[in-house]
């Protein structure tokens, strides 16, 4: 079981780890939206990130991960390579 949390991630980090899986922008945020939208390839729907709240909060870090089947290891060990 890991130790770090999901929690408190920067904004900017989440979005390296989405371009570090393949995901690009199809849709970001203009005038006074706040979300992003990311995709890729094979994916049944986009992901929706708020861009408005940094961090990002754990619940959304938590349905992306589902989203991409991957659990919070695989995750931060992804993170540690960015």
């Amino acid at each position: 079981m890991s130790t770090k949390k999901l929690s408190n991630i920067p904004l900017k980090d989440f979005r390296d780890f989405l371009s570090s899986q393949g995901l690009n922008v199809i849709k970001s945020p203009k005038g006074r939206g706040g979300h992003e939208k990311w995709s890729k390839s094979g994916m049944d729907r986009p992901i929706t990130i708020q861009t408005h709240i940094d961090p990002v909060p754990e619940f959304i870090v938590k349905q992306v991960l589902r989203h991409l089947s991957m659990d919070r290891n695989e995750f931060f060990k992804q993170m540690e390579k960015l």
